[in-house]
């Protein structure tokens, strides 16, 4: 069972929690704020290898918590 550990909570199920997206560093190459805005927003990589991304603890105390997890064995890190 895949369990992220909640600041506030403790460790949880990810059932109780809504994904929030990948914080990926956004790309030098566009000068466009919106293309900039565009890609950060809605263009995952979901990358081999650890990355930080946002969640929601929608079942729990209701704050967003920055996690990292390492998407090659799927496993959040403390």
């Amino acid at each position: 069972m895949l369990t992220i550990v909640c600041p506030n909570c403790g460790p949880r199920a990810v059932e109780e929690f809504r994904f929030g997206g990948e914080l990926p560093q956004p790309p030098d190459r566009l000068t466009d704020d919106f293309d900039r805005d565009l890609d950060r927003v809605w263009m995952f990589t979901n990358a081999d290898g650890v990355q930080t991304e946002r969640w929601f603890h929608e079942a729990g105390c209701h704050r967003w918590h920055t996690a990292q997890r390492d998407t090659t064995v799927d496993r959040f890190i403390d």
